[in-house]
């Protein structure tokens, strides 16, 4: 399950900025490399003043850092056309440049990442994991979050 890190000064992001950040990163990740999006986790953590630097000095000025970990295996241009789109949709969602928007990617094998009490797929193979699941199971992962193809 990819897990998106946002990290900002504190008082930064309103709920609402928040909340569309968390969507947009959703819908980024879950359009661009076809996971389901209830495998997508987005949590923020609010910095306070004078505890939070860049180039050894208090970051003075905008800054969002989002720290991305998926599971490894896509390729380049995949992971190329995702960096991208969260820049630029993060960017929109909190009313910042992107210039101020940094996106990492870390990637772990999916066989060192358990989920929802299973061992997660190899990219490509979500749905093939998705339908062993029980259909208890099933259902409730698929009522989390947002669907697919509604817009916000």
């Amino acid at each position: 399950m990819p897990t998106y890190i946002v990290t900002c000064t504190e008082g930064r992001l309103s709920g609402p900025q928040k909340s569309r950040i968390a969507e947009a990163v959703t819908r980024a990740h879950g359009e661009t490399t076809g996971a389901p999006f209830y495998f997508a986790q987005v949590t923020f953590n609010e910095v306070r003043s004078g505890n939070y630097f860049l180039g050894g000095a208090p970051l003075d000025g905008d800054h969002i850092f989002v720290h991305g970990t998926i599971r490894d295996g896509r390729p380049t241009e995949l992971k190329d056309k995702l960096l991208v789109r969260l820049t630029s949709d993060i960017a929109f969602a909190s009313e910042m440049k992107p210039s101020s928007v940094w996106v990492y990617i870390s990637e772990l094998p999916p066989n060192q990442m358990v989920e929802f009490g299973r061992v997660l797929p190899l990219h490509g193979k979500e749905a093939e994991w998705s339908a062993a699941l029980p259909e208890a199971e099933k259902a409730r992962l698929e009522a989390i979050g947002i669907p697919r193809g509604k817009a916000s």
